[in-house]
């Protein structure tokens, strides 16, 4: 987990900067500010390592002459596009019933969002600082556009490790109607499939590669399975399509698509 990190901003966001220092230094990260005279193409090409930055636009994440924040502005138009018919995830997670669905890998929350406006009510768990701040700062965002507004009222942002979470739902004996898991890095197959996807990975994602490492403290989302399966009424497991099976698990279930596929398990215990 990141312990600190150089925020850049410009004279004119020094304010917005601190703003976002506190919130951060609240949850474990030490923010150094460095104001710059312009934050532009040239700077961070000049500046290629991982840090934060401030703008009129908000927090971003950038690296090796990059920068991204969650954008959930962007997804405006596959969601108007959306219906439970036309998408795989809406079948998947029986969205035609509005369920109260928790998102324990959040990612950039594209997903999340695509299910709330398709009716879900989303618990979107994140627990690292950085993306945590970066997609409150996106939800912030979106409760301003007239559109989002609406979708983003059925998403609830929670700062917490998803399998204590999930532990802890047990415990008190709660339940769910789905529970989603969306392993950023899922484990490869003996045909190298994740590795050919991650060689046309977009810009967000080689920034999120950047943050959440690979090797040591990223969960390839095993243990979140046996978690999940005693709270929710189904576990539904977004993979590349020809990715193992998560924690070597037969799915009870699955939607195939050409890049992808969605494998479900059935909680009988759970159902109505």
């Amino acid at each position: 987990m990141v312990g600190e990190i150089r925020l850049y901003t410009e004279h004119d966001f020094q304010e917005k900067a601190q703003q976002y220092a506190v919130v951060l230094s609240s949850r474990g990260v030490d923010t150094f500010i460095e104001v710059v005279e312009k934050l532009n193409a040239r700077f961070f090409r000049h500046h290629p390592e991982l840090a934060l930055c401030v703008d009129d636009e908000g927090l971003w994440l950038c690296a090796n002459g990059m920068r991204m924040q969650p954008d959930w502005k962007a997804e405006v138009g596959r969601l108007k596009r959306a219906s439970i018919k036309s998408e795989m995830i809406a079948r998947a997670c029986n969205l035609t019933e509005k369920p109260q669905l928790v998102d324990a890998t959040a990612g950039l929350g594209h997903d999340s969002l695509l299910m709330a406006q398709l009716g879900a009510n989303v618990i979107l768990i994140e627990r690292h600082p950085i993306l945590f701040t970066l997609l409150e700062d996106a939800k912030r965002l979106a409760e301003q556009d007239s559109f989002l507004s609406k979708v983003v009222a059925r998403i609830q942002l929670v700062f917490s490790d998803s399998a204590e979470y999930l532990k802890q739902q047990a415990i008190e004996n709660q339940s769910f109607d789905v529970v989603y898991l969306d392993p950023m890095f899922p484990q490869r197959d003996q045909n190298h499939q994740a590795e050919k996807k991650q060689a046309q990975v977009k810009k967000q994602m080689q920034l999120l590669h950047l943050l959440l490492p690979e090797d040591g403290e990223m969960d390839l989302g095993d243990g979140l399975l046996d978690l999940a399966k005693p709270i929710a009424k189904r576990v539904i497991v977004k993979r590349p399509r020809h990715a193992v099976f998560l924690a070597n698990q037969q799915p009870d279930h699955q939607w195939l698509g050409d890049a992808c596929r969605f494998d479900a398990y059935f909680s009988h215990a759970l159902s109505d």
